[in-house]
């Protein structure tokens, strides 16, 4: 009998002032999420379509943030 586990992690994603948001991964996936929000702006299947999520939700002529994973 085999059980597979995701344990959780967390990205934070940073730009040349700080902080942006945070990307965070558990069983239903990576939910995205600016720091601004009050909740996470969606759910996504994996770490590369959730970043580019973050990124899309930023303001039009945003640098690509650098994720740190915590």
């Amino acid at each position: 009998m085999s059980s597979s586990t995701v344990s959780e992690k967390t990205w934070v994603a940073f730009g040349p002032v700080g902080a942006i948001g945070t990307i965070h991964r558990s069983e239903e996936g990576y939910a995205v999420r600016l720091l601004d929000d009050s909740t996470h702006r969606g759910v996504y299947d994996s770490l590369d379509v959730a970043k580019s999520a973050l990124y899309a939700a930023m303001l039009p002529g945003s640098d690509w943030p650098e994720f740190r994973e915590r």
